[in-house]
């Protein structure tokens, strides 16, 4: 599809007007009934739909389409929300395809990422090679688990899951992954799951010169896997300790309930991919924790359920009083909990809480430095308390973390660069296609009204009210922790200049 509507944009391009040809597509993944040359059911009708909202020459397509094709397409996806569409019941939430060739560096990112003093390491999704197509997540969740672990060593910087996750599925040498990312070591392994038997094979790659620092194969029961991923993480310190004598490997709380593990790791992939995805989440996380109500991780995934459902995609304000008793009570579990502190930091500071808030990201970053959402949850709460340049800072060091990171990372150093009166950044920024065409254009609209473009940003301000028709500043304003009044009205005389309604 993406073949076909570049090479119609080819051909346009060099005829009249009058003579362009534009088609639209839209793509579903569901049953479809075969009855001679007919084809219908409820995956047609949904195609169907989604054909009918896309823009001419473009394509629409359905979540279960960018689920399973999205880190395998060297293209973009970008998030059109839920729609209501003719016929079916339930709203659809779609994605756009952005048909543009991917650029060789993403913007805001820098060209190169200079190794630091540190060790730099990138855990690459451990492949499954079970018989089972359904162990994929068993895979994924052990090497994202060896990236928290190793995230707490003191003296390592690891790249966050997302950035590093990118390469699942493809064949590229780890040489090049490693200067993409900007690291001298890469971790690559396996695991085999049958029955009530687990191995783990693993290797530490010196990207310097190709060579292999380590390697080993570890068999054992199942029930044992989390001794397991220990020694994993073990092997993994001491083999780089040589070259880096301040690393040490720090244990961490874990579930022992293997079955609650496996509720976890199936939940916490859903959380922030989109609302449909993060409301299918939270009964998996509820499900981990009847089973193991102590089980801190999965007590601070759902807390982020709960808040990202109120804060981001318009769930009532009951969800984030569950969030933040969700949060609490993951801290008082595992007080050596990160993502438990960052989340409830988050939390505190839209509570107008500021000094609590900022001794929960302190005590987050403490305990894993490398932890980029607390970064960059940090360098929203600067803007918001003054300190726009020094959340700057902060926005870089989650860039470098995290040199892929979802648009909603883009969203936050637009939003932190408006907020520094650094507007042609904050354009740039936020015309990234991760975060362009999302609730983060209002901004974009206001920076391009404080450059002088007025005809642009009123388009982008008539975009975003296209998708957000009842909008008003005054409402967005009374729900946002200024601690300066004079911050608060810089966007919003920016978003008057825009045009959006007061």
């Amino acid at each position: 599809a993406v073949t076909l509507q570049r090479g119609m944009a080819e051909r346009n391009a060099s005829v009249a007007e009058d003579q362009r040809f534009e088609v639209r597509i839209g793509i579903n993944l569901g049953e479809v009934i075969v009855e001679g040359e007919d084809r219908y059911g409820e995956g047609v009708n949904v195609a169907s739909r989604l054909q009918q909202l896309a823009e001419p020459g473009g394509i629409c397509v359905s979540e279960k389409v960018s689920k399973e094709v999205q880190k395998k397409l060297a293209f973009e996806f970008e998030p059109m929300g839920e729609q209501r569409v003719k016929n079916i019941a339930e709203p659809i939430y779609c994605y756009r395809v952005n048909l543009q060739l991917p650029k060789a560096t993403p913007a805001g990112r820098p060209v190169s990422l200079e190794l630091p003093d540190k060790a730099a390491v990138a855990v690459l999704p451990f492949a499954n090679m079970s018989s089972d197509p359904e162990q994929e997540f068993f895979a994924e969740g052990l090497a994202e688990d060896l990236i928290t672990d190793l995230s707490k060593v003191p003296g390592l910087l690891v790249i966050a899951r997302n950035s590093s996750f990118v390469y699942k599925g493809r064949s590229v040498d780890v040489r090049s992954i490693a200067k993409d990312l900007g690291v001298r070591y890469v971790v690559e392994g396996s695991v085999q799951k049958a029955a009530a038997r687990v191995r783990i094979n693993a290797q530490l790659i010196d990207a310097h010169d190709n060579a292999h620092v380590w390697a080993d194969r570890f068999d054992g029961e199942l029930a044992d896997v989390f001794a397991l991923q220990d020694e994993v993480v073990g092997k993994i310190v001491s083999a780089i300790s040589g070259a880096f004598p301040s690393a040490r490997f720090m244990t961490r709380q874990r579930t022992s309930n293997l079955k609650a593990y496996e509720f976890l790791v199936r939940g916490r992939a859903l959380v922030t991919q989109s609302p449909e995805a993060n409301k299918t989440a939270r009964p998996l996380l509820e499900r981990a924790i009847q089973l193991d109500p102590g089980f801190a991780e999965a007590h601070a995934w759902l807390a982020m359920s709960h808040v990202f459902g109120s804060m981001h995609w318009g769930e009532t304000e009951e969800h984030r009083a569950l969030g933040r008793a969700e949060a609490q009570l993951a801290v008082s579990l595992d007080p050596g909990n990160a993502g438990a502190h960052t989340i409830l930091g988050y939390i505190l500071h839209f509570d107008l809480k500021a000094d609590e808030a900022a001794a929960e990201f302190a005590t987050a970053l403490r305990i894993d430095p490398n932890h980029a959402d607390a970064w960059i949850f940090l360098a929203e709460s600067k803007a918001h308390l003054g300190n726009a340049v020094e959340g700057i800072e902060c926005v870089q060091n989650a860039f470098r973390l995290d040199p892929y990171p979802p648009g909603r990372y883009y969203w936050v150093r637009g939003y932190v660069e408006y907020a520094a009166r650094r507007y042609e950044d904050a354009v740039d920024t936020l015309r990234h296609e991760t975060t362009y065409r999302t609730g983060s254009r209002r901004i974009l609209a206001a920076a391009l009204a404080r450059l002088g473009q007025i005809d642009e940003a009123k388009e982008e301000a008539r975009q975003f009210l296209a998708a957000n028709p009842h909008f008003s500043i005054r409402q967005w304003a009374s729900t946002q922790p200024f601690r300066r009044e004079a911050d608060r009205q810089h966007f919003v005389d920016g978003y008057l200049m825009a045009g959006l309604p007061e």
